[in-house]
Formats: C-alpha cells, structure tokens, sequence
C-alpha cells in the first residue's frame, strides 16, 4: 500500500513540471471519430479536460459529429452525399447538421463538462443569443476537368472571434466549439471539416497545443504496427518518412496540415489514440506521452 501512494506521488511530482510550464497556455483540442460514439471513452476525456483547466491551462474544445448526422439523415430518408471526402450539404442536410451538431451534440458536450465539475459554454447558434466564433466562406473543390466543384453549404473558416474565446478562458471556462461557422454574424450557416475547424481556431490562438484524437495511437514506421509509433517528428523526419512510405494514405493529408500549422504559431501537434482511458493526460503531463508529437 505505502509503495502504491509512492508511485502515485511520483506520477503526480512528474506531472507537477509539466503543469507549471503549460499554466495560462491555450490547448485546442479535436474531437471526433469514435471517441464521440463511445459515452465512456467521451467521459474519460472530458475528466481530462476538467483536470486540465483546474490546474492551470486553457482547453478549448472543436468537435465534429459525422456519425450521428449521418444516423439523423437515415432517419429522415435523406442518403448522404460525398464529394472528394466532403458531405454535400444541401438546405434539408444543413437543417439537420444544424440541430445535430450545433446545437444537441455542442449543448451536450458543454453539459458534460459541466456535471464532471468544470465550467463550459456552448459556442453556437442555436440558442436565443448567436454566440458563434467561427466565420467563413463557401468552399468549393476543383474537379477532375479543372471546373469548380459545388459543395452546397460546405465552407472553411477564414476569421476566428479569438477575444470571445480568450475572454471564456481566462474567466476559467472552457470553450466548446462545433465545426460549423457564418459567412457573417446571422449570415450564411456552413458545415465545416472539423480538423479544418480545430487548425483555424489554434492558429488564430496561437496556441501552445493542437491535439488531434484519432483511432490509431499516432503516427507509425508501420501502418499496421501500433509497436511502431514515432513519440516525435520535426519537419524534416515527417518529409522523409513520407517520401519513403511510411507515412502514407490517410495520415499524409494531415501530417502535411500539421507541418504547415506549425508555421503559423502553433508550438506542437498532437495525434493521440483518444480511445486510450485518460490519453490526453497521459500526453501532456508525462515525460513518454503516449501519442505521436509535431514540432517545428
């Protein structure tokens, strides 16, 4: 028992270094996936999230929401679109990405939070007062042909209410974001990527942190190894780990994101297993982390 409370003080004189050097630093958190579909591994997290703001840091939470927009379309016998990896959003599909991501998963993340012991605010609107941060315009693809490719009511985020978010923060709440934005205040509604959404927000921040929770443990020598995972990469290892191979198809497009995200003022990325019981902790507050980090 005494060597058990040794251990645990330990765990807990490792961390103390990493909390005082992250204390008042902004901390974007994505979240998506099937850490959405699993109300346990979503309640581990936001523990995490809790423990995070009450010892110091600034979480702000992105969230996506494509597998219960997909299940409320089937519901209403609408077929999902995709065009190049993107849901088409028509006026009857916005309409439900509307209640389903704006409103009911962002309220419910919030209330989460809430019961877990933090302070949250949903940012979104839906409610009576319009407390959206994120604006944007219409995205369009190019085709195959070179011709622009419409996307319905699909934007990206071009501005960020970064004094709304700092102002939540610093009063000691948690900001809670869902991956939709404005093309001005009461303007346009436009579905959005989430990791997309994430990026924007951690760079108009300038945050110290972006941490992509994912269904692998992070980024591999092997795609199909978990015992291959690479604990860190600066610019020049990812470049040639994906000239050689190793870093290949889905993880490319958001390695590359990651790379040019550091650019512009983020400190590091993060891609965790978010399945993985308390692994945002365990990332930030311990010497090995348990996930893959970018830096510069």
């Amino acid at each position: 028992m005494v060597q058990e409370a040794i251990e645990k003080a330990d765990l807990l004189i490792e961390a103390m270094g990493w909390i005082r050097r992250f204390r008042d630093k902004i901390t974007v958190i994505k979240l998506g996936g099937s850490v959405m579909e699993d109300p346990e591994a979503l309640t581990h997290l936001l523990v995490d999230v809790v423990f995070m703001e009450t010892v110091g840091m600034r979480p702000i939470v992105v969230h996506g929401g494509g597998a219960a927009i997909t299940r409320a379309m089937n519901e209403a016998k609408i077929a999902p679109r995709f065009i190049q990896g993107r849901r088409y959003t028509d006026d009857a599909t916005l309409k439900i990405v509307e209640r389903v991501l704006a409103s009911e998963i962002n309220e419910s993340i919030a209330s989460r939070i809430e019961e877990l012991g933090g302070r949250a605010m949903p940012l979104n609107f839906m409610g009576k007062t319009n407390n959206n941060v994120l604006f944007g315009e219409r995205l369009t693809l190019e085709g195959p042909d070179g011709k622009p490719v419409d996307l319905g009511h699909v934007g990206r985020v071009k501005s960020v209410d970064r004094d709304t978010i700092e102002n939540l923060c610093y009063a000691g709440q948690v900001p809670v974001i869902p991956s939709m934005c404005e093309t001005k205040p009461g303007g346009e509604r436009l579905n959005v990527n989430a990791d997309t959404a994430a990026t924007a927000v951690a760079q108009a921040l300038g945050a110290e942190k972006l941490v992509f929770l994912s269904d692998v443990n992070g980024v591999r020598q092997k795609k199909d190894d978990p015992d291959s995972l690479i604990h860190s990469l600066n610019d020049a290892d990812a470049r040639r780990l994906i000239a050689s191979g190793s870093i290949e198809a889905g993880m490319i497009p958001k390695v590359e994101a990651c790379l040019d995200t550091l650019t512009k003022g983020v400190r590091k990325i993060h891609i965790i297993d978010g399945r993985i019981r308390h692994s945002l902790l365990l990332e930030v507050y311990t010497n090995e982390g348990i996930g893959t980090e970018i830096v510069a």
